[in-house]
């Protein structure tokens, strides 16, 4: 795909929220990739204002992505070790951190089946968490997803619009929907004036 975007004209490339930073390597053009943490940070802040919070990653690949939000809030994190059998599915293991009593907020970039989401949320809500809560960066909700985390243990499931969200996600009465269009907007300003972007990547 880096290829043909190349090939077809492309000089620059602008994306939010790789699945995978190593995926830049493909590329042989400028690539800047944005992250909606702050954004995401921003949103726990005024929701949660003085209330601690516990920023959750759903697996141990995540840990970086979710430490990104956790350093600017001063919030403790928890880590869920999770094994995956079969594409698609996901077993929960362990649990390392302490969420008892404790608001709980999980992060990650991509919410595909919502499997790991919600096997992740009654993992916390075994381990005593009293409020859970999911911020995801990409919104792709195929299948039973809706549903799924309708009958979950997650309270809310807070994700981005860079994927367009269809009527059914619109209507999902646990799915708030947060707009990356100022990030995008102002990203490009700054790479068509030769600007840096490095501030918005914090």
């Amino acid at each position: 795909m880096a290829n043909l975007l190349t090939v077809a004209g492309a000089n620059r490339v602008l994306t939010i929220d790789w699945h995978s930073g190593q995926i830049q390597g493909f590329f042989d053009i400028p690539t800047d990739n944005l992250t909606l943490a702050p954004l995401f940070c921003r949103h726990i802040q005024a929701r949660y204002q003085e209330t601690p919070v516990v920023i959750v990653s759903p697996d141990v690949g995540g840990l970086v992505r979710a430490r990104i939000v956790a350093e600017p809030l001063a919030a403790d994190m928890a880590i869920i070790d999770k094994r995956r059998l079969n594409p698609g599915e996901a077993t929960v293991m362990n649990l390392i951190g302490d969420v008892k009593g404790r608001v709980c907020i999980l992060i990650d970039d991509m919410a595909d089946s919502a499997g790991t989401l919600c096997q992740a949320a009654e993992a916390l809500e075994a381990a005593g968490a009293t409020t859970i809560d999911a911020y995801v960066s990409h919104g792709v909700l195929s299948g039973e997803a809706l549903k799924k985390i309708d009958q979950s243990p997650l309270n809310r499931l807070v994700i981005s619009d860079t994927i367009q969200p269809l009527p059914a996600v619109l209507n999902a009465p646990k799915i708030e929907i947060l707009t990356a269009a100022s990030l995008l907007g102002e990203a490009i300003h700054r790479i068509a004036h030769d600007q840096s972007i490095s501030s918005l990547l914090r």
